[in-house]
């Protein structure tokens, strides 16, 4: 059919747009074209494109024998405007119908299953892909290897990608991707140093966020000088990956210059730079870029910008600017309040001591049918704790347990505040009964990096070729800060060993081996740890005197946010 011809033109004039396709399709029955085609099809992926899905299927199956070009048409456009379902309903009639499947098949459909995180369908496709001849096919490949990564099957997407005989670009930003999206940052480095290719903006994305998650700043900070120095674009995910890096990394001032330079932002990247300032403690600020956000200078919020707000509210004891962001949620935005937005109230209104109107909060939501999350009770255990309420927090810690009998964590809290009371048979009730169960408490580590290498340390190690030397300077560290004060915080730790047992593990927590070994190799600079779990109640204490007997600044990163240690006091102030 020509491309001029007056019924491809009205076609091609419709668009997108369902009357005007159904009025094009009313042309071609009256001009006699209702059988043709390569006309079909084009309305077809146009119906496709204006995600009509049941129009779409009609004016497919009115095509008597649809050929290869139309199922790869159909199969492409469901994929691509993210229709898996249909895209693999569609795969299966291509199959049915003894239709070859072509590259562009195999790429569309395993896209869809990777959406879908479709394993075993995956690979059923995958093994008609090896049968069909297409098992060395470059993008079929890298489908592949999106595809284990994004269903978490790591192994298999590695075997994929190291049996390929050429690897392309996106072969190897899919597998980088897929590496850090599943929590392997290391990995997802070491793969970057290995590759080949000259690498491009999707793949500074993936190692900016590998480098934010391990804490590697010295090769997010070479990504980023890379990023100025060849001119390439600062488009929004590369920015906000930017953002995410030196957030992570304990330079918020950093983050908001990249923020600032950024030509273009949208609803993540203003999030992202808001969620910044959260994690360090800087709660008003946090609210202020919200603010602005709001009055025309930004993207419309959305619910995740929403629990940024509000846990930066939690963290900075801003209550009534709290309440208020919860409110315009619902009545500006017409949003509706999750589990995330409901923790981040309790945690608002727990850590501030309205231990009551946390707990009402709990209970309205149970009313409704909305309290069933762990999370909710969790926020209100740590309240309890903070405050001392441990009547309350015996409640709320035996009620985690019967919701999530096999987290060890509720246990280790129930233990906790038995020991803070002083009913030692209580601990070793429930310490036995961990036991038994086989539950134990997720090991704490901490990394730094020094001079671009990464070092990991846990509690008591002696695993590092300088032990000697990181454990003599921490005590000599630990007996200067005893002569301005310090004193161990010895509740933190496991409450059956005797007081010299507690000090002796409290000094070789994994954070204060990291900070030694940091101050102990580089000098007239900030040292910044990252911790897998919450920093301790004794640590804390320590890393106060630690900056004034070593004039030096320690920032902590830690499971929920950031310390920033300098000159005897920390940016949370106290407050976390």
């Amino acid at each position: 059919m020509a491309a001029n011809s007056a019924a491809y033109e009205a076609i091609v004039r419709a668009g997108p747009r369902l009357n005007q396709l159904q009025q094009a399709h009313a042309h071609l029955i009256v001009t006699g074209y209702g059988q043709s085609r390569s006309l079909l099809t084009k309305l077809i992926t146009f119906a496709c494109s204006a995600r009509a899905i049941a129009y779409t299927h009609l004016l497919f199956l009115s095509v008597p024998l649809p050929d290869e070009f139309l199922f790869n048409s159909i199969i492409k456009s469901t994929s691509k405007l993210r229709l898996p379902l249909d895209c693999v309903a569609y795969y299966r009639r291509m199959i049915s119908s003894n239709v070859s499947p072509t590259n562009y098949t195999f790429t569309s459909v395993i896209k869809s299953c990777a959406d879908l995180s479709a394993s075993r369908i995956g690979k059923g496709v995958h093994c008609h892909a090896l049968v069909s001849g297409f098992g060395l096919d470059t993008y079929v490949q890298a489908a592949f290897v999106t595809f284990y990564s994004k269903c978490g099957d790591l192994r298999a997407a590695r075997k994929v990608f190291d049996r390929m005989p050429e690897k392309s670009i996106v072969a190897w930003n899919s597998l980088i991707s897929g590496l850090e999206q599943n929590g392997l940052g290391e990995e997802a480095i070491r793969v970057f140093n290995q590759m080949r290719e000259s690498p491009d903006s999707a793949t500074f994305v993936s190692v900016l966020s590998a480098c934010a998650q391990t804490g590697a700043i010295g090769l997010g900070s070479w990504v980023h000088e890379y990023i100025v120095r060849e001119g390439l674009d600062l488009n929004v995910k590369l920015g906000t990956a930017l953002i995410n890096l030196y957030s992570r990394c304990g330079d918020v001032g950093k983050a908001r210059e990249v923020f600032e330079k950024m030509k273009e932002t949208n609803v993540a990247a203003w999030t992202a730079m808001i969620s910044a300032y959260g994690t360090h403690g800087d709660g008003k600020e946090a609210v202020d870029l919200f603010n602005k956000m709001e009055e025309d200078y930004g993207p419309v919020p959305n619910d995740v910008t929403f629990v940024a707000v509000l846990s930066a509210c939690a963290h900075a004891g801003l209550v009534e600017e709290g309440r208020s962001v919860y409110k315009r949620m619902s009545d500006s935005y017409g949003l509706v309040p999750k589990v995330e937005h409901h923790v981040c109230m309790v945690d608002l209104l727990g850590r501030a001591g309205f231990l009551d109107e946390a707990y009402g909060f709990i209970h309205h939501l149970d009313g409704i049918g909305k309290a069933t999350s762990p999370a909710l009770w969790t926020a209100m255990l740590g309240a309890c704790k903070m405050h001392r309420n441990y009547d309350l927090g015996v409640e709320i810690a035996k009620r985690l347990i019967d919701l999530e009998p096999e987290n060890p964590g509720h246990h280790v809290m129930l233990s906790n505040i038995y020991a803070l009371r002083g009913k030692t048979d209580e601990v070793s009730h429930v310490r036995d009964g961990m036991m038994r169960n086989n539950l134990r408490k997720q090991v704490g580590y901490s990394v730094i990096e020094v001079e671009n290498r990464t070092y990991m340390f846990s509690i008591g190690d002696e695993s590092h070729q300088e032990t000697g030397e990181i454990y003599r300077y921490l005590e000599t560290l630990m007996s200067r800060c005893k002569e301005i004060g310090y004193a161990p915080v010895s509740e933190a730790v496991m409450h059956q060993v005797e007081e010299e047992e507690k000090e002796y593990a409290l000094r070789y927590h994994s954070e204060k081996l990291a900070v030694a070994f940091g101050l102990l190799k580089t000098v007239d600079v900030a040292v910044t740890v990252v911790k897998n779990l919450r920093i301790c109640e004794d640590c804390h204490s320590a890393f106060k005197y630690i900056s004034v007997v070593s004039n030096r600044q320690i920032i902590v990163r830690d499971k929920l946010r950031f310390h920033h240690f300098q000159n005897g006091s920390c940016s949370c102030m106290d407050y976390w």
